[in-house]
Parts: C-alpha cells; structure tokens; sequence
C-alpha cells in the first residue's frame, strides 16, 4: 500500500517542487513503513492511522485529506505549518452545487462558527482584550495582549472618539472593542447575531458598569433612532459582502464627519474559499473581502477614503499564537469539547497562519469618513 501511495505523492511532489524550492517530508503508512520525500530531514510526517486516510492521501484531494485529518485517518506530526503550506499540492476542484448538496445532506455535523461556547475562544484568544481579529504588532515577538492593545488604541483614535461620543459597532464579539472604549467614557452600542455573543456581553456591561448595550439583529436590517459619532467593524465586513448596502447604511447611521473603522481578511477573489473552510468553518455566505471591488463601490458612495493599511503580516502572527495556544490548551478542549473539535480549529488556525504567511490570503484595516 505505502509504495503505491508513495509512487502517486512522489509524481505530484516532482511537478509541484519543479519551479519550488523543495521541502522535505515523510508518509507512513497504517503499518508503520515509512518514506521520505525530499533531499533533507522531514520538516513533517504525515501518518495514516487508518486505510481511509492513506486512501484519502492517494487522491490527492485538499477536502479528503482535511476531513480524513479531523475524523483521526491521519495524523500530521510535526511543522503543521509548513505542511500548510504545501497544500497546493493537493486539487480543491468541487462544484459548488456539490458543496451546497453536501452541507445540506450533513446539516447536523455543521453548526455556526460563532455559536460555539465562549469557553472555547477564551483558551486561544488573548487574555487581556479577547478579540478575535488581528493585532497590531510592533515587532514579531511582542505578546499579544500588547499588539491587540495597539489595535483598540489605533481603532479609537482612527475614529477620533472622546469620552461621550456614542459608537455603533457592528459585531460585538467577546468585548473587546467594547471594554476598551467603554473604559475610556465612549458609549457603545455592539449589534450581534449570535445569542452565545449577546449573553457574554450583556454579563460584561453589568461585571464592568460599561456604557454600552448589546442589540441581537442583523446589521443589514438596523434601523439607528439616531445617529453615531462613528461606526466600527472589526472582521464583519467577510460575513455582509454586499458592499453598496453596507456602505449605505454606515452614512444612514453617522453624523455628518463621522468615520467607519474598519478591518478584514481579504483575497483577490471571492471564489477561492477553499471547500474544506466552505464547508467546515464558515458554512453559509461568508466571503472574504476583494479590495479592489470595495473600493469601486467606496467611489459610488458619499465616503472619503481616509486610510488603507495592509495586516497580513498582523494576521499571520496573530493566527500563529492563537494556533499555539490551542495545542498548548489541547488536553482541555479535547475533554470538553472532543478531538475532531480540536483538529477542525486546529487546521483552521495554522492553515490560516500559512495563507497569511504566503500571500494566499491578505488583509486590510482601512477608514471612511463622512462629509
């Protein structure tokens, strides 16, 4: 079987590193025989701990290998980022129709990314804010409480708010944006989809007398009863892609000279979503930003584009700790919440640190303001 599987890599491995700097790996098989791949010593190992996993691995399929990975048919030991990294190896050619047909024939083992226990999060994210977007980092080896410091720090003067300015953000999250601000006398108001986000929240306010309140609606369907000195959106414009609506209700919802602070992950396209975060991750209309075509729609609307800063690098650090601290976490998350749990945000979080290290995926954080 391992020579087979071996021969079927070995030919992919040869086409993928002919223009490529070569990386070293090993395969093992379900009986333990191994073969290494590359002039060097494995940087990784992928095992098969199961028939189905090497025959997973055999069709060289990204979505077969992620899934035979979270249901325990292979282990990857080792640098999970460099195997990440590698993943153009492997095809993701799967209609969308397919996918669609798939979800909805599998609708119980999928359930909303933010819905899962606010415990969950706590163990990865940083302990000071609890955001879950990016950081700001001065250099690569700060902590991140500190880069997620900078991060609320630049969102409030990006804004210019001052103590009695009210802010409507889009997305409240595990408070982070909202404590911060709140701390510093700037009223906020958070809009929330999820019930797990509107529970956390509303027991923030009450434990830290915050100025703020929490409404449970989508930010497409809010009507404002009056209008926000700014408006903030930390990693919500992936989950509302319809740029022009978007935009129309910012400028319904400021004063005149308000800003939007916003931030993103972004792609050149919005079709290169890989199946395996289409279906397992974000499941639904998500879709990462495209600059370029938000920025067209910037131009159709009454909003001056103040500032544009490139977070990639931000991102990928940020993903990289949060990834770290999950495996430090590991024995915990798998007692509570099960170890295809852990290896779903496992693979999420160190392939996201990989994407974000090799350009497949960008992001941004940029302003608006309102004449």
């Amino acid at each position: 079987m391992l020579m087979a599987l071996a021969d079927t890599i070995s030919k992919r491995y040869s086409s993928y590193f002919a223009t490529r700097k070569p990386v070293s790996f090993a395969v093992e098989d379900v009986n333990g025989t191994m073969v290494t791949l590359g002039p060097d010593s494995p940087l990784f190992t992928v095992r098969a701990t199961d028939p189905r996993g090497a025959q997973a691995l055999a069709g060289l399929d990204q979505f077969a290998i992620g899934v035979a990975y979270l249901r325990g048919w292979l282990d990857i030991e080792g640098d999970l980022m460099t195997a990440l990294k590698m993943r153009g190896m492997f095809h993701d050619r799967h209609p969308i129709a397919w996918i669609t047909r798939f979800i909805k024939a599998d609708r119980p083992a999928i359930s909303s990314h933010y819905d899962n226990d606010s415990d969950f999060f706590l163990t990865f994210m940083d302990k000071r804010h609890r955001c879950y977007t990016q950081g700001v980092f001065e250099r690569d080896d700060e902590p991140l409480e500190d880069a997620m410091t900078r991060k609320m720090d630049l969102a409030l003067e990006a804004i210019g708010a001052k103590p009695g300015d009210h802010v409507l953000e889009v997305g409240g999250g595990w408070g982070a944006f909202m404590e911060h601000a709140g701390k510093r006398g700037v009223k906020v108001t958070a809009l929330t989809l999820a019930e797990e986000s509107e529970r956390y929240l509303n027991d923030l306010i009450k434990r830290e007398d915050l100025p703020a309140e929490v409404i449970r609606q989508h930010a497409l369907e809010f009507k404002a009863r009056h209008r926000y000195d700014a408006v903030v959106n930390m990693g919500v414009t992936e989950h509302i892609p319809d740029y022009k609506t978007t935009l129309r209700q910012y400028a319904s919802w400021l004063k005149p000279g308000g800003r939007v602070y916003l931030d993103a992950l972004a792609m050149r396209s919005k079709h290169r979503v890989s199946t395996f975060m289409a279906r397992y991750i974000y499941p639904g209309k998500s879709s990462p930003l495209v600059l370029h075509q938000y920025l067209r729609h910037v131009a159709r609307s009454p909003f001056e584009l103040i500032s544009v800063d490139d977070d990639r690098h931000n991102y990928h650090l940020t993903c990289a700790e949060w990834a770290r601290r999950l495996d430090a976490a590991r024995d915990d998350v798998v007692k509570r919440w099960g170890d295809p749990f852990y290896r779903r945000f496992r693979l999420f979080l160190w392939g996201s640190a990989a994407s974000f290290d090799t350009g497949l995926v960008q992001a941004y954080r940029w302003v608006l303001k309102l004449p």
